[in-house]
């Protein structure tokens, strides 16, 4: 069956349907990283958007429930070369088309990704729409009314893009003597995953908590999730860490250390077409160690903004030297705009949750 995809712009590719059937607009990003597909499927950030694989073969390894970063997939499309129908993986439980078809997600293959990634990258980010109808449709939309909806993208609502992904209900997960409470703006698994390992007893909490509620979990830190979407939308968000600052050691990744860096007085701006996937190199100024890691955002701190009485750049991305880590001056809160828990890797950077940890330590004493 054939799909399309077709961009704000007018631009339109033809392809072969991937996954469920339907319509459904979004932003179209791109993301570089070779290998992890299924971790990109099912983070939370991607929710309000169409997700172009630029490695061209996807779904070889197949599908599998350990790997799952969210209950389900929250991405709005996923655009791909080719998808491997044949996956050859001792741990794989089912393949892509038919996790993507179960889930509802709609896709397309067979497309020159080469050619729209070159264009998302020197017009930025595009909204656009992916139309795969059911077999036999006789009421399949016309370019042009393709293209209008494209424009408008009806399915995305920016101002509830967090709520969309956080839990409903708190859950704590864990038996560890170390108490951290995460705030889930669209937390992925591996984050929590990690925490545990450390020996925390982890506590989530819905975006919505408000300040007396986290307190009421009796944390020893407080992490600031990753999550999707503009953070200036997201004001009540940065509101409630505002309250937090100096309450608590706080530790904010990508969305959180947005969040975290608005409600230290500083403002951010949206990237050309962000940073997507897991081979973006990183300089910890601190120590001059050049770090390879995994990113996924579509927004950065402005420098220019940050007090400095207050904090201090301790990473910049060595691809366009945007903030990627800040430090506050005189209290245990810091953050960085990359993925330490990375999933699938690389794993240079997982030694900041020791960091953390050693912040939560030493307030504690």
């Amino acid at each position: 069956m054939k799909a399309w995809l077709v961009l704000e712009d007018g631009t339109v590719y033809q392809g072969d349907a991937l996954g469920a059937t339907g319509i459904k607009s979004g932003e179209v990003v791109f993301t570089t990283g070779m290998t992890g597909y299924q971790e990109t499927l099912t983070d939370p950030t991607f929710v309000g958007q169409i997700v172009v694989m630029t490695y061209p073969l996807i779904g070889n390894c197949g599908t599998n429930a350990d790997d799952m970063e969210a209950g389900k997939p929250f991405l709005h499309g996923l655009v791909v070369r080719e998808a491997s129908r044949w996956p050859s993986n001792w741990r794989s439980q089912e393949d892509l088309n038919s996790m993507l078809t179960r889930c509802g997600v709609i896709g397309i293959e067979g497309i020159d990704t080469r050619s729209l990634t070159r264009k998302l990258r020197s017009q930025g980010t595009l909204k656009g729409v992916i139309c795969s109808p059911p077999e036999g449709s006789k009421n399949v939309p016309t370019t042009a009314e393709l293209t209008a909806m494209a424009r408008q993208c009806p399915h995305v609502d920016r101002a509830s893009l967090i709520k969309q992904v956080t839990t409903a209900q708190p859950y704590q997960i864990g038996c560890g003597s170390v108490r951290v409470t995460v705030i889930d703006y669209g937390v992925k698994q591996s984050i929590l995953k990690c925490l545990v390992d450390k020996g925390c007893l982890v506590t989530v909490v819905p975006a919505t908590a408000s300040v007396q509620e986290i307190l009421a979990t009796e944390p020893h830190g407080i992490l600031l999730s990753n999550g999707p979407g503009d953070p200036r939308d997201a004001g009540f968000a940065a509101d409630t860490v505002k309250k937090l600052i100096g309450l608590k050691p706080l530790f904010g990744i990508c969305l959180g250390h947005q969040l975290l860096s608005l409600a230290l007085g500083a403002d951010v701006f949206k990237l050309k077409f962000g940073h997507r996937g897991g081979n973006h190199p990183v300089k910890d100024l601190r120590t001059g160690r050049v770090l390879i890691t995994s990113q996924n955002h579509g927004y950065a701190v402005d420098a220019q903004s940050i007090d400095p009485r207050a904090a201090y750049v301790t990473h910049v991305s060595l691809n366009d030297g945007t903030v990627e880590g800040l430090r506050h001056r005189s209290l245990p809160i810091a953050s960085i705009q990359y993925h330490p828990e990375a999933s699938p890797g690389p794993h240079d950077t997982r030694f900041i949750f020791d960091e953390f940890m050693a912040a939560i330590v030493q307030s504690a004493s």
